[in-house]
């Protein structure tokens, strides 16, 4: 299965784009969120280096960021680098667990292999790599039980369409834009 970045933007952006004024954006080193401005009248997930898996991390983060946070640049959060002591580490995978959680439920849609990260390459702490992942897959199968958040799960419903039932794009957007409508409110 080939697993094109011009498709996961197409998705995306089918989604969101007019919903949200929300799109999808290649970047360079570092991924970033940035709200529309005087200047572009848009809001921008950039994943880093064109990476798939790092387009899903990013558009996790934004499934789950609320209207205000969506209004500040990289939701108002902030990243610390590698090289994070214990504790910084402990808050890092305090606030990851949601987002990686839906990352590996976007991966299984689209049959992407899924991989765990801790982010701290530099650090001085050792790592519990698979207490992390334990903690991520629970999350993940809580999202199952009780429900994903509504982008997320429109989000997920196209890749699904897209790279497991082989529906086209349009067709695919169409089925996860059902997911956006309000109650009661048929999207066509």
């Amino acid at each position: 299965m080939t697993h094109r970045l011009e498709d996961v933007i197409a998705l995306f952006d089918g989604l969101f784009q007019e919903t949200f004024r929300t799109r999808l954006v290649r970047g360079g080193d570092e991924p970033l969120y940035l709200p529309a401005d005087a200047d572009t009248p848009f809001h921008r997930v950039i994943f880093a280096r064109g990476f798939y898996a790092s387009a899903l991390h990013e558009i996790s983060h934004w499934c789950i960021a609320g209207e205000a946070r969506r209004q500040r640049e990289d939701y108002g959060y902030w990243y610390l680098p590698d090289g994070r002591d214990a504790r910084e580490q402990r808050d890092f995978e305090a606030v990851e667990v949601a987002p990686q959680a839906l990352e590996l439920l976007f991966s299984r849609a689209c049959g992407l292999r899924f991989h765990i990260s801790v982010d701290n390459l530099g650090g001085d702490v050792e790592v519990d790599r698979e207490a992390f992942r334990a903690r991520v897959e629970a999350r993940a199968e809580r999202y199952e039980r009780e429900g994903l958040p509504r982008r997320a799960a429109a989000f997920r419903c196209a890749l699904q369409g897209y790279y497991r039932e082989g529906v086209g794009l349009a067709t695919a957007i169409a089925a996860g834009g059902r997911l956006l409508a309000p109650e009661g409110e048929v999207v066509v």
